[in-house]
């Protein structure tokens, strides 16, 4: 019986050198690879993910977001947290209150792009 998951592999070793040298130095360090591998663990949380399309349509205090997804504050100031330390959303006090928002316009880039992935 033939298998069917049998990969058919090139007849020489390093055949194509110039494509495989060309990719590996265009391939990013091992650093960056891991910082992205980060990122990404962030986005894979469906909570971290909600809150997010909340702050893209407006600059929230954590009582009003726990509000809005029916979750408490405590979860809430967690997952901001993370989200915080991976420079996703930024703070801004005013007074005894702090407004959350998006770091920069790559964040909703980022989600509008799956979104659009995930819609095909």
């Amino acid at each position: 019986m033939e298998d069917r998951y049998n990969v058919e592999c090139c007849d020489f070793i390093h055949a194509h050198e110039e494509v495989v040298e060309k990719v590996r130095r265009e391939m990013p360090g091992e650093d960056t690879l891991y910082d992205l591998c980060e990122l990404f663990r962030i986005f894979g949380d469906s909570t971290r993910i909600r809150i997010l399309y909340v702050l893209f349509e407006a600059e929230m205090c954590v009582c009003d977001i726990a509000a809005l997804l029916g979750m408490t504050q405590s979860a809430i100031s967690h997952q901001l947290r993370a989200l915080k330390n991976a420079r996703l959303v930024k703070a801004r006090r005013e007074g005894k209150t702090v407004f959350y928002s998006l770091a920069d316009d790559h964040v909703k880039t980022i989600i509008d792009q799956g979104l659009e992935h995930v819609a095909e």
